[in-house]
């Protein structure tokens, strides 16, 4: 079993979370985009739009948008594609992550704590809560004594879903956010990260 193997929800709870749909997010502001990210955004949306692979959404919207929350803080956070991030590979907590977000400028290593992004399959947000739900549960181990608390969300790229575990507690909010506009995401990109500089 995998990351990938947690296809619903119902899988995710076999390892004791209690999943709840509700509205954790304060009022956050939201963030300009620089020019950079406009102008990635204005060319790589038209070819989302017309042919919208997982690989293109991931290299022409989610990336971009992420290398903007780096910028946004100053580069102090690690950005990780595509690594392995094996926690406990006898329950499942095993396999490559879409992205995480580490508030460590290291980028050889991933170091706690992580913030998880997963990218949903054919489009559905809904199809990537329980893979990210799972990764967010092996992140929670992982950050250790960092923090208890967990962020994470699932993306198309064009539509964002913001969760947070809390010991066994898993809140999946309610709102879906688009893009465009970028700068509400952006904002709670930021704010995810920050919440770990109060710790």
């Amino acid at each position: 079993m995998a990351y990938s193997d947690f296809t619903t929800i119902a899988k995710v709870k076999a390892l004791g979370l209690t999943v709840l749909e509700t509205q954790f997010l304060p009022e956050i502001d939201p963030i300009v985009p620089s020019d950079y990210l406009q102008e990635a955004l204005r060319l790589g949306l038209p070819v989302i739009l017309a042919r919208g692979s997982e690989k293109a959404r991931s290299e022409l919207l989610i990336a971009p948008i992420l290398l903007e929350v780096s910028r946004h803080l100053s580069h102090q956070v690690g950005l990780f594609s595509g690594e392995d991030f094996t926690v406990d590979a006898s329950r499942g907590l095993n396999g490559s992550c879409d992205f995480l977000i580490s508030l460590s400028p290291q980028q050889l290593e991933i170091e706690q704590p992580v913030i998880v992004i997963v990218e949903a399959k054919k489009v559905d947000l809904n199809s990537g809560l329980g893979q990210c739900l799972a990764e967010m549960f092996a992140a929670q181990e992982f950050n250790a004594a960092d923090s208890s608390v967990v962020y994470g969300c699932v993306t198309t790229g064009t539509g964002w879903k913001f969760l947070k575990l809390e010991g066994s507690i898993a809140s999946i909010d309610v709102t879906e956010y688009p893009i465009p506009p970028v700068d509400q995401v952006l904002g709670i990109l930021v704010w995810m990260v920050r919440q770990f500089e109060t710790v």
